[in-house]
């Protein structure tokens, strides 16, 4: 026999569960829509998830994430976009290279959009004003279009009388910035540059073949996100072939790479996160600035430079946030 103080128990259990699971269903869902791979890109969505959290919302409790991603094949990216706005989240945080916004603001003219990207939003046509971002898209920035021309520079400050510079890119990024500004830099500068187009592992040994028979001075590697799911070979090859390379992130010199010059990420990355709750919390995309980098930071492995047989001059090691022996 049940007793009724059980049957009344259960009554509760039972009434207990869609009730969970109705305010389960009203958690806020974000789109993660990444360009490049779920590895390449865990960093930057641990931050991410660090700038919810100072809003208020944490990841399995108040709120829900749905990551898409793409492995760095970009004409994926459509289908994934398209994807995400049909599950009706409430925001897309697009990261991991300018194509990733650019599909989900083709997919989408309502659900707000968060972008963290590497390029100027403005030259890639995200955005006509940075400080009031139309429309449903505002983000943040490593703005990599202005620091381009100061890796070459210090390329050049490492490798003094050397003039023949390697420039490896992703021909299937049509948003990349950066180089009208080598040009003009290398022209500047004295140096000559050669553009090195490859997106697959295959198209990478053949680039950096390429570069060895040419007997290049150097290689700067753009910060295609695309790119840098391929870094562990990137940087073998480079080292392989014994080419001194700057690379856009430190991710590349922590996994062996000599060099790297760019924005300090994880704090706009956070910012990125915030933006996303703020925007959950009722404000508008068009009413938050896009974020610009303020903080930059330049990481040096000194082991590898001696494997390269290169002296370090004192101003590079003196500009270093930090230095890898």
């Amino acid at each position: 026999m049940i007793r009724r103080r059980d049957f009344i128990a259960g009554l509760g259990g039972g009434a207990a569960w869609p009730l969970a699971a109705r305010a389960q269903q009203r958690q806020p869902v974000i789109g993660f829509l990444n360009g490049s791979s779920f590895e390449a890109a865990a960093q930057q969505a641990s931050a991410i998830r660090q700038g919810l959290r100072k809003s208020g919302y944490v990841e399995g409790q108040n709120v829900t994430i749905e990551y898409r991603s793409a492995d760095g094949q970009y004409d994926r990216l459509p289908a994934l976009a398209a994807d995400l706005v049909s599950r009706q989240v409430a925001v897309i945080i697009a990261v991991g290279s300018t194509n990733s916004p650019q599909a989900a603001r083709a997919a989408t003219s309502t659900i707000p959009i968060v972008f963290s990207v590497g390029a100027d939003p403005v030259a890639t046509g995200l955005v006509s004003n940075l400080r009031r971002p139309e429309a449903n898209l505002t983000g943040v920035t490593g703005n990599l279009r202005a620091l381009a021309s100061k890796r070459l520079e210090i390329l050049r400050e490492l490798l003094p009388g050397r003039t023949s510079i390697g420039y490896l890119r992703n021909p299937a990024n049509p948003f990349d910035t950066d180089m009208t500004d080598l040009m003009a830099a290398a022209r500047s500068l004295g140096l000559q540059i050669s553009v090195f187009a490859a997106s697959t592992d295959r198209e990478l040994l053949s680039a950096f073949q390429s570069m060895a028979q040419q007997q290049l001075a150097a290689l700067l590697v753009s910060g295609d996100a695309s790119l840098g799911t391929h870094f562990n070979l990137i940087v073998a090859l480079a080292a392989h072939h014994a080419i001194p390379t700057i690379y856009a992130g430190r991710g590349y010199v922590l996994a062996g790479g000599l060099i790297s010059y760019g924005t300090e990420t994880d704090p706009l990355w956070q910012l990125a996160g915030i933006y996303a709750g703020r925007i959950l919390k009722g404000e508008k995309p068009a009413d938050l600035p896009v974020v610009l980098p303020t903080k930059f930071e330049l990481v040096l492995n000194l082991r590898i430079a001696k494997e390269l047989g290169l002296t370090v001059p004192p101003t590079l090691f003196a500009l270093a946030n930090e230095v890898i022996e």
